[in-house]
């Protein structure tokens, strides 16, 4: 068996100049996207969430972006899950996207908060009726006593709803408002591009970081 400290990879397929990066993150983040959807990768949407409780202890999660404008980056999610429970206490957090196959990853930070009622309606009804029912069944990062009580609530709450669930008053829209990006593109010998974007009195700025 290989030693995970012997594992090595040169990163040899793209580079990330300053010249040829967007202006605004944003838009240079919506190119990546459409690259990596582009690529046919494995869950191009999947970013790992971090948030940092009242007990200064930070988690991760893996979540998927649903939303993606000039606000910001919206995900859904239960409230009062363990990440909903932390946001509402510390209302910062940072995402993080890793396109393996692209040599790629991009770094967000920024103040999170709900999105509108409106939003979160319109969401929860364009899932499917499996995915919406299960909104119901989970009290998520909650104890349980075993799979045969999501099983059980799932059952329960299609007998009561059948084929039109409402939203959940305890399950809707994070939004995350950037206030810092960084673009990492792997280069050989690692001597990686990293490009960050800060925002200063309304301004992004674009600066080079030593790999």
């Amino acid at each position: 068996m290989k030693h995970i400290a012997d594992l090595r990879k040169s990163y040899e397929r793209a580079e990330l100049d300053e010249s040829a990066a967007r202006s605004e993150p944003l838009q240079q983040f919506e190119l990546w996207l459409q690259e990596a959807l582009a690529a046919q990768l494995p869950e191009p949407n999947a970013m790992t969430l971090a948030t940092v409780g009242p007990d200064h202890r930070p988690s991760t999660r893996i979540v998927l972006i649903k939303g993606c404008d000039a606000r910001g980056i919206v995900w859904y999610t239960n409230y009062e899950s363990r990440k909903g429970r932390e946001l509402a206490v510390n209302p910062y957090a940072a995402l993080q996207f890793h396109w393996v196959e692209l040599e790629r990853v991009v770094r967000i930070e920024g103040k999170v908060e709900k999105v509108s009622e409106q939003e979160s309606d319109a969401y929860f009804h364009s899932r499917p009726l499996d995915s919406r029912l299960g909104a119901w069944a989970s009290p998520q990062s909650q104890v349980i006593a075993s799979r045969a009580t999501l099983v059980a609530n799932a059952a329960k709450y299609s007998a009561q709803f059948a084929l039109h669930p409402p939203r959940p008053p305890h399950w809707g829209g994070f939004r995350l408002v950037p206030d810092r990006w960084e673009f990492w593109q792997g280069r050989k010998s690692r001597l990686h591009d990293r490009l960050r974007y800060r925002l200063q009195d309304g301004q992004w700025i674009k600066e080079r970081l030593a790999p």
